[in-house]
């Protein structure tokens, strides 16, 4: 018996397949202890709801479980976020994403480190990247790519980021979702300038409001760099960004 759900996918003029029975999730799953945090945002929290002699947890005499989740997406774990997150204008990510399977290239890359000791993903790591025609996303795995990624505490250690003109090289090369396993694409502290986020949203006289990008992924190391078919999960919260789980499926 064949135990496999295959799709085709075009991508120029080679038709791949991906076997949606084989999933790899990139995503980080938040846990409630020794959870990753970044920009000093309030851990995740999950408790049951109380009003009066109610208490919503089942350990305490309740017949469910009714909890209430205290989460910042862009601080507790892998989200995704849409031009909304910079503009004055709610604009809110269910309102923006509308391709939820698309195909992506992941490719690792060593930050550059600059006279200030900055770690930063420059135009010249990319550049040289070939991408095939119909690559809708972009996948960045950094090095060194320990699996302490996925508990780390990132507040007030200057993570690395992507210098402006590596993010116009991105857009130019119509890459419309960016999926990185860092903070952010931009420096922890940079004055509110954002010149990664505004180049990638072309924000705000062209804006790309279909484009997004998923920050704090985790790409396992034996994971090969190539193309992948992504499927972008999130919950549609009316927010500028979203908890996220991203699953990639190799195309062969």
């Amino acid at each position: 018996m064949d135990n496999s759900l295959c799709v085709t996918v075009a991508l120029g003029d080679w038709n791949a397949k991906a076997d949606l029975l084989k999933p790899i999730d990139i995503g980080i799953t938040p846990d409630i202890t020794g959870n990753l945090n970044c920009f000093y945002a309030p851990e995740l929290s999950v408790l049951p709801y109380e009003n009066g002699d109610f208490i919503g947890d089942t350990r305490f005499g309740s017949p469910v479980n009714f909890m209430n989740i205290h989460c910042n997406p862009h601080g507790n774990g892998t989200h995704t976020e849409c031009v909304g997150h910079i503009s004055e204008e709610r604009i809110h990510l269910p309102d923006c994403t509308h391709d939820f399977h698309f195909v992506s290239l992941l490719t690792t890359v060593t930050p550059e480190i600059q006279a200030n000791g900055d770690q930063v993903i420059t135009l010249s790591l990319l550049e040289t990247i070939k991408l095939n025609i119909g690559t809708k996303g972009l996948i960045i795995r950094t090095l060194p790519n320990e699996e302490s990624k996925k508990q780390r505490q990132y507040s007030g250690t200057n993570p690395p980021y992507f210098a402006k003109d590596a993010m116009e090289w991105i857009v130019a090369n119509q890459i419309e979702h960016l999926l990185v396993d860092i903070p952010s694409v931009d420096r922890e502290q940079d004055e509110g300038k954002l010149l990664a986020h505004k180049s990638f949203w072309q924000f705000p006289f062209n804006i790309r409001k279909n484009a997004t990008i998923t920050e704090l992924i985790y790409v396992p190391t034996h994971i090969p760099d190539g193309y992948y078919l992504v499927n972008l999960q999130y919950y549609p919260f009316p927010m500028d960004a979203s908890p996220s789980r991203p699953l990639i499926y190799a195309l062969v």
